[in-house]
């Protein structure tokens, strides 16, 4: 059995936070998937017709999330949050690179449902993925780089042990977090806000989930996270859980 979880601290600053969690065991990530591609560019083209006029920062699917970033004493414009980054990079028209299956599924849905939406390796894990405050004994490997970095204490991360899979929340992914072809059971956590965007959290959970079902025949688990809830315990391979 595995763990996914909030630490309590977190709720007490965000006390509405919730994610939709989907688990999935036998991902096929060495090949391109055709589907997948030709969804993520209609998935750029809508967005582009729909937010050409749109200010991203006022945006209620983003602005609760650079207001989070505050309550947490990060400057959302120093510090933009993953759906914030790749809104605004759709938005001036700039294509998003086809990588792997795995991530150009995260990001045509992110676009879809304007929600950031994390995939981390299982198999790289440490231990269980929490979300929840960082300590000194932490290390954060920055993408493309050898050498580790030390963690401040108290900044809000995803990390498995000791190590940091994403520095502060949901903006910016490790060299240990990232996606590659060989890459087969990931958790996909879709963060978001009661009272905000829940509806599309679960949305987008049980769309994702249903996907990853049809097209790849993975063992599937779903969970949903929040303040009363706050942990998710998972074991591939049963099947799909509503």
């Amino acid at each position: 059995m595995k763990k996914f979880a909030v630490a309590p601290e977190v709720f007490k600053i965000l006390p509405n936070y919730c994610l939709g969690v989907v688990v999935a065991k036998g991902i096929h990530n060495r090949e391109a998937s055709p589907v997948i591609r030709e969804w993520m560019e209609a998935e750029q083209e809508k967005f582009c017709r729909e937010f050409a006029e749109v200010n991203l920062k006022e945006y209620p699917g983003i602005s609760v999330y650079r207001e989070a970033f505050q309550k947490l004493n990060m400057n959302p414009n120093k510090f933009m949050c993953s759906i914030e980054a790749l809104a605004k990079r759709v938005q001036k028209g700039n294509r998003l690179p086809g990588i792997n299956s795995i991530v150009d599924l995260g990001n045509a849905m992110s676009l879809k449902y304007v929600l950031p939406m994390g995939a981390h390796d299982i198999d790289r894990f440490e231990g269980d993925m929490m979300v929840r405050f960082s300590t000194p004994e932490d290390h954060f490997l920055p993408m493309g780089e050898a050498a580790r970095e030390d963690m401040p204490e108290g900044e809000l991360v995803y990390a498995s042990g000791n190590t940091v899979k994403t520095r502060r929340w949901i903006w910016r992914q490790s060299e240990d977090g990232k996606i590659t072809e060989d890459t087969s059971y990931a958790l996909f956590p879709i963060d978001g806000f009661e009272g905000v965007n829940e509806g599309k959290v679960q949305e987008a959970r049980q769309e994702l989930a249903q996907f990853l079902k049809e097209q790849f025949g993975c063992g599937l688990e779903t969970g949903y996270i929040n303040r009363d809830n706050p942990e998710f315990v998972y074991e591939t391979g049963k099947g799909l859980t509503e």
